[in-house]
């Protein structure tokens, strides 16, 4: 079976003002569905044809693992943010950021320090393993998995993901995504997650 391009859970202009449709529609629409277009052309007729993805971005090299990574991370990524986002988190999840930072406040500022001051194109991620939270960042299509360390929510932090809305202000929609978009219920289930 192909590797599909999963569904957008919100429609494209859902997270107006702060990413426009024009940048979901770029972002989704060229650069997410290309790499699963890449990623079916790659692996039709080996042993990578018809796998779980997972098991394609733990297992492979080369193009095959940065295309198959990059439709994970993508995927994680437009689920890590809500129209009905941002603010704080509540309830075992606000307990586990302010046991592992203090308060939300202070992982606001390292996790936007983090985003903000990753050089180059990658992404910068919340996670969880057995010592508690932690943020992360990766690198062009690297990804948590390889760590053994679950991911929470993540931040796209490569520059077609905000470039059209805030050129080459990326404390600014860093800011946004902090404010106003990050899906606390998806972090919340991530982190219940066995």
């Amino acid at each position: 079976m192909a590797f599909e391009l999963p569904p957008l859970p919100y429609s494209q202009s859902a997270l107006e003002p702060y990413v426009s449709a024009e940048t979901v529609g770029f972002h989704y629409g060229r650069h997410h569905a290309g790499y699963v277009a890449n990623l079916n052309r790659l692996t039709e007729g080996g042993q990578w044809e018809g796998a779980e993805l997972e098991e394609v971005a733990l297992g492979a090299e080369g193009a095959i693992f940065n295309n198959a990574a990059q439709i994970w991370n993508h995927t994680f990524y437009w689920h890590s943010m809500s129209p009905d986002g941002g603010g704080a988190p509540s309830g075992p999840m606000r307990e586990a950021i302010d046991a592992a930072f203090g308060s939300t406040d202070e992982f606001r500022r390292r996790f936007a320090d983090a985003a903000v001051g990753l050089f180059g194109s990658g992404w910068t991620w919340l996670v969880a393993d057995d010592d508690g939270l932690d943020i992360m960042q990766t690198a062009n299509a690297d990804l948590p998995l390889l760590h053994g360390r679950r991911a929470l929510l993540v931040l796209d932090v490569w520059e077609h993901a905000y470039y059209l809305d805030y050129q080459n202000a990326r404390a600014a929609y860093v800011e946004a995504f902090a404010d106003h978009l990050i899906n606390w219920e998806f972090a919340a289930q991530n982190l219940d997650a066995d």
